[in-house]
């Protein structure tokens, strides 16, 4: 059930049984030569609105657009500002709890909306929120390590470049080297997006990629990895619903 689609009859009527929402979160930033520019938003919204058909659960629009500064370098990405970012969040979460909604649920498919969400579950005490990466479940990882092992990378990740390609588009007049191997501690200093100004950034992963050999997604691994994070997304969702202990809890790396 989407949020956009229903009309506020039909939402209040659902509030009558369920407090919960799950809200996508993405980007709106280069993914590599054969990267859609949409595509932490296109996988998570596409992951969220399943997990809200196989749970009834319903589902806000998309939010887009995040923080972004390391990808300015590179035409069409979006960048909003931490504070930026925050602010509407917190908009959106305020709106919804007038109405009634207690628990959040942050489906997220970018690595820099991870930090600023925590800071929204220090903040919010009376409700209950959590955010999960879909890459981080466990079956998910597991299928990533067995088709990519080493070169699954960090950024244009052949894993999202795979779901994009089984739903949407495949882009294919690019042929692509291998991409810079990266060490475990680079990997490590620059999770959620730490990584430096962007035209440093560019100049040292000048296509995009960073570690990703991404050409290696397919479209029937990005089946594969669909139904993997939808299964494994309705079951974190719905023992979520149950879950009434600190909001601290929630927060997911």
């Amino acid at each position: 059930m989407r949020l956009s689609h229903s009309t506020w009859l039909e939402v209040e009527s659902y509030l009558g049984k369920s407090d919960g929402i799950i809200i996508p979160l993405g980007s709106v930033e280069q993914h590599g030569p054969i990267g859609l520019i949409g595509t932490d938003t296109l996988c998570a919204e596409s992951i969220a609105n399943e997990i809200g058909n196989r749970t009834g659960a319903l589902v806000a629009p998309a939010i887009g657009y995040s923080p972004a500064g390391f990808n300015m370098a590179f035409p069409g990405t979006i960048s909003l500002k931490n504070k930026t970012f925050l602010m509407v969040m917190e908009e959106i979460i305020d709106s919804l709890v007038c109405h009634g909604f207690r628990h959040f649920y942050f489906l997220n498919g970018h690595g820099a909306n991870i930090l600023p969400v925590k800071k929204l579950i220090e903040k919010y005490a009376e409700i209950y929120i959590r955010i999960k990466s879909w890459w981080e479940f466990e079956a998910v990882n597991q299928l990533r390590c067995e088709l990519y092992a080493g070169w699954e990378g960090m950024h244009a990740t052949p894993s999202e470049v795979a779901i994009t390609r089984a739903l949407f588009r495949t882009v294919s007049d690019h042929k692509l080297g291998l991409p810079e191997k990266l060490d475990e501690a680079y990997v490590k200093a620059h999770a959620g997006d730490r990584h430096s100004a962007p035209e440093d950034h560019r100049a040292r992963f000048p296509d995009g990629r960073v570690g990703s050999h991404s050409d290696l997604g397919t479209s029937e691994h990005g089946k594969r990895f669909f139904e993997v994070a939808c299964s494994s997304g309705r079951s974190d969702y719905l023992n979520f619903l149950d879950d009434k202990t600190s909001n601290k809890s929630h927060a997911s790396v």
